[in-house]
């Protein structure tokens, strides 16, 4: 999932949600020498490690740690491969000496612990202190107690296996981000725009017009991603940078998010495409809202719809009926759970109860590229988008087979985020794409993606069968008292491995559009719908 790639999820359900950062746990076969009775072998040991084993095993990694001894310090993880790096960076290119570290009372196999250190580069100095925990674990081949390598022991901050510590003069000027009433905008105060802050940081600067001051840092591995301070020893001079965010919006979907785990909701104004908030509650701090690449599940029936009516198939008062169950070459497709099927059902009608097999029926009436066209041609997705930052467009391949249907509700190929979920209502509501950005286009003058969006007949149609849907459709029970002028869909992805779906959401009311989603959240009125209702009532 990470920005710029595209690749394909194959088959009418979604395969997998991953997260900015992918690592894990590895056992480094060592060799065991040493006999037993006769000569042979000794056994080795199984199950978790003792206390006695955690303790001794903890103490001599950090015994090994403060002395500056990568190598020894590595050997006694599972991952000495990935973890002698990393320790060795510690002192030699983040410039971190005098390590002192104090372990906590272990809990079984965790160990928490603290770290008070100095770092020190070209004549400016200053303390380091954080806290981390390890965990020993028992080596599988070898049997040995070992400290499980994840780059986060070093650091809190360190999420990704190649991710490293350096100390220097930094990488780009600091900024004092604003936002577009001029209130001051700060990780501390708005921690979802942490990762954020830090891109706009490294593309615009040196435009800002500050200076670069000294500091720790995690380098990044993955390519074209700004570096994360940590520390900083001298302070650098930071320009003034606008946004289109608000901050009163902005900390709606702050609070929003926190009540969901791995949750990302964006908000766009849809007159001009300014993005007004973007937040993300994930355990791996990564930009989910405007990088991932999932299925929307039963939100995306808003591009289904539209290209069914611009394709002159059928209209919101046409008949799309909701028959109990729909075979399109060989697989069969089923609605929610204790959904009465309705022979006689309306577009309007099968939108706004999320029926599954209204669009299904129409998979053989629509060519392999009408969704694909009408995606890319009137709502963007699929262009070259140049918000400001990072972002994945959305891909919606021209796909045959069982796909075909399986496009049409949002599951087989189609893969978006919020952000072009936000900016596909928008489009809904207006009749325009516009581009969604993060700051002015004026600031750098870049080229923004265009589409020639839809008609007016099209978007009366999408705007009545959302504002049915969030009357008195499957979104009415999150979008009380937020109308008249709004409108929703609700929806779910099925995704393998997990219990539940993924949770979507999207909505408008007056000009703002809002999506969320909430890995493992459910249906779409389950979790992703109290956020983007929690947004769209500050916006």
């Amino acid at each position: 999932m990470r920005k710029g790639a595209k690749a394909a999820i194959v088959g009418s359900v979604f395969v997998v949600m991953v997260g900015g950062a992918g690592y894990g746990a590895f056992n480094i076969v060592n060799a065991v020498s040493g006999g037993g009775a006769g000569g042979g072998p000794a056994p080795v040991k199984t199950g978790p490690p003792s206390s006695g084993e955690v303790k001794d095993t903890s103490t001599k990694f950090f015994a090994a740690w403060e002395k500056g001894e990568a190598a020894a310090a590595a050997s006694l993880t599972n991952n000495a491969e990935k973890a002698e790096p990393l320790l060795t960076a510690y002192g030699a290119t983040a410039h971190i000496a005098g390590v002192k570290i104090t372990p906590g009372a272990a809990t079984g196999d965790t160990v928490p612990f603290s770290v008070k250190a100095t770092v020190s580069y070209e004549g400016e100095s200053k303390p380091l202190a954080y806290k981390s925990e390890l965990t020993v674990v028992r080596g599988v081949t070898t049997g040995k107690a070992l400290v499980d390598w994840q780059p986060a022991v070093v650091h809190p901050e360190l999420k990704n296996m190649d991710d490293t510590l350096v100390t220097g003069d930094a990488s780009a000027p600091p900024i004092e981000a604003v936002d577009r009433s001029g209130k001051v905008l700060t990780k501390e105060k708005y921690p979802s725009l942490g990762p954020i802050l830090d891109e706009l940081r490294a593309k615009y600067g040196d435009r800002a017009g500050g200076t670069p001051g000294v500091e720790l840092a995690i380098r990044h591995a993955a390519p074209d991603t700004a570096d994360t301070p940590l520390l900083t020893l001298a302070e650098g001079k930071a320009g003034k940078l606008p946004t289109t965010l608000s901050a009163r919006v902005q900390a709606a979907a702050e609070k929003a998010v926190t009540k969901y785990a791995e949750s990302s909701v964006v908000a766009v104004k849809a007159s001009t495409g300014e993005v007004l908030a973007v937040a993300n509650n994930r355990t791996d701090g990564w930009n989910a809202a405007f990088l991932g690449q999932v299925a929307p599940g039963s939100t995306w029936k808003i591009v289904s719809s539209a290209t069914l009516i611009d394709n002159g198939i059928t209209t919101a008062n046409g008949p799309a009926p909701c028959p109990a169950e729909a075979v399109w070459q060989s697989q069969t497709f089923h609605n929610i759970k204790n959904m009465p099927p309705n022979e006689n059902a309306t577009l309007s009608e099968s939108f706004a109860r999320s029926c599954n097999t209204a669009f299904v029926k129409f998979a053989d009436e629509v060519k392999v590229e009408s969704l694909t066209d009408e995606a890319k041609n009137r709502f963007g997705i699929g262009l070259d988008w140049k918000t400001g930052i990072p972002s994945f467009d959305g891909s919606v391949p021209a796909s045959g087979g069982p796909d075909t249907a399986a496009n049409l509700i949002g599951q087989g190929q189609v893969q978006v985020n919020p952000l072009n979920l936000a900016s596909v209502t928008a489009t809904a509501m207006t009749g325009s794409f516009r581009q969604p950005v993060i700051v002015p286009q004026s600031l750098d003058d870049r080229e923004l993606a265009r589409a020639r969006g839809l008609s007016a007949g099209t978007v009366a149609q999408l705007r009545a069968m959302m504002n049915r849907t969030a009357a008195s459709g499957t979104a009415a029970a999150v979008m009380s008292g937020l109308g008249p002028d709004y409108g929703a869909k609700t929806g779910s992805a099925e995704v393998d491995g997990q219990a539940k779906s993924d949770s979507w959401f999207t909505g408008y009311r007056g000009d703002v559009a809002a999506a969320a989603l909430v890995q493992d959240g459910g249906h779409g009125v389950d979790a992703s719908g109290p956020i983007v209702a929690q947004v769209l009532r500050a916006g």
